[in-house]
């Protein structure tokens, strides 16, 4: 796919949003440019204000949002923010809701995730899936 100079690309948006939105993700410029559509699906997220969610709407040309924003959006965005697809448009887009946690639910996250090494404590070295973000795997256990 061939890419479109970023710094030419119109902006997804230009302000922060204090209320849902959605990230029009499937221009003619985000056709031909994954990286394209993970960067401004980034900065969609950056403007979006805690307590909010804003639904990426994706090129249908890339695939599934699992096959390359996810993992993207988990490297950026660690606890901080929760994500689920939506479903597949008619158009061929994908749906993909991202909502900015608070401050407030992400220490409650991290107590429960401190809650839940504590009583898994006799099973460090296995892989348990997410709860409320978090991810078990071969950690030192510190009880807090």
């Amino acid at each position: 796919m061939a890419n479109v100079s970023h710094e030419n690309a119109e902006p997804v948006t230009d302000r922060v949003h204090d209320n849902s939105w959605s990230a029009n993700l499937e221009k003619p410029q985000h056709a031909d440019d994954r990286g394209l559509v993970v960067e401004q699906a980034i900065d969609a997220i950056r403007h979006t204000a805690p307590g909010n969610h804003v639904n990426l709407v994706t090129h249908g040309t890339h695939g599934h949002p699992s096959e390359y924003l996810f993992d993207a959006l988990a490297d950026e965005f660690d606890a901080d923010v929760e994500w689920e697809y939506v479903k597949q448009c008619g158009c061929g887009g994908h749906v993909t809701r991202s909502r900015v946690r608070t401050s407030a639910e992400i220490t409650d996250s991290a107590i429960h995730c401190a809650r839940t090494s504590d009583v898994l404590r006799e099973s460090a070295g296995t892989r348990y899936p997410g709860v409320f973000g978090c991810e078990i795997s071969n950690i030192s256990w510190t009880t807090l």
